[in-house]
């Protein structure tokens, strides 16, 4: 049985190409849609235990990190697990259970569509 949520990202235009969820900031102004998205996405990582718990998973070997590897961060299981679930609401994380344990796991595409917005043009 799986359990995946993924970001809501647009469709890229090439197969395969990265399709940030809104535009660079010097770009234009943020539709209300985009603001929100976008918020939602800072909001998450804003919290030092969720941007370690994403950074746990985006550098572990192979892309993705059982539960297991990853609840040593100085905070119960529980608290663990809600912060996950925080960073998975966020569109940030994607998980799916396999047996006993939930796998995450960081879309390449997250991290381009977080770096996209911060780029700056030009």
């Amino acid at each position: 049985m799986s359990n995946v949520t993924t970001l809501p990202l647009l469709e890229p235009e090439v197969p395969g190409s990265v399709a940030p969820c809104c535009p660079p900031l010097t770009e234009r102004p943020f539709t209300a849609e985009e603001a929100e998205r976008t918020a939602r996405m800072f909001k998450a990582l804003g919290d030092p235990v969720r941007l370690r718990l994403f950074s746990l998973v985006a550098s572990h070997e192979g892309g993705e990190a059982c539960v297991c590897d990853i609840s040593d961060v100085g905070v119960s299981q529980p608290t663990v697990s809600h912060h996950l679930k925080k960073l998975r609401e966020a569109g940030l994380l994607t998980s799916e259970r396999r047996g006993t344990w939930v796998y995450y796991r960081v879309e390449p595409s997250v991290v381009a569509a977080l770096s996209g917005i911060l780029r700056a043009g030009g």
